[in-house]
């Protein structure tokens, strides 16, 4: 006896356009945690005239002087100063050691936050209704080139 071969009907374009679109979203995410890992390492607090502008990752915008408050402000260690604390993330990427996004603090007040040193991070309430929580290697200068330009 002879072998025959009876082919399945080939099947519509549905799988093939179903593992297209998985792999353009697999693709986006791992761009977008790479661009996580990039601001983690590279955002940087520029204060000028016009305000103090947080430069890098998804969460960076620039903020007035207006609305800042820096007589309010204070450089804390969050491990010692629990009011201060993040409680819970609202929106944002919340990481060992890498927190950027919007959080509510231990207190309850709403904070954008860019945490990655909870020992040195600036503590600055604004008058828009959330706090800054800045890790940056200079607070103290950070604090002081605020005050200066907001006078």
């Amino acid at each position: 006896m002879m072998k025959e071969t009876f082919p399945l009907i080939p099947a519509s374009s549905g799988p093939t356009w179903f593992f297209l679109g998985l792999s353009v979203l697999l693709v986006g995410l791992v761009v977008l945690f790479g661009c996580f890992a990039y601001a983690s390492r590279h955002t940087r607090c520029e204060v000028s005239p016009e305000g103090l502008r947080i430069a890098g990752g998804l969460y960076g915008r620039r903020i007035p002087l207006e609305a800042l408050r820096p007589d309010a402000a204070k450089v804390t260690d969050l491990k010692k100063d629990p009011a201060c604390g993040i409680k819970w993330r609202t929106n944002g990427i919340g990481l060992p050691g890498y927190n950027a996004g919007w959080f509510r603090l231990q207190n309850g007040e709403k904070a954008l936050a860019f945490v990655t040193d909870q020992r040195r991070v600036l503590y600055l309430p604004t008058r828009e209704a959330y706090s800054l929580l800045l890790s940056v290697e200079n607070p103290e200068g950070l604090l002081a080139a605020v005050r200066a330009a907001a006078h």
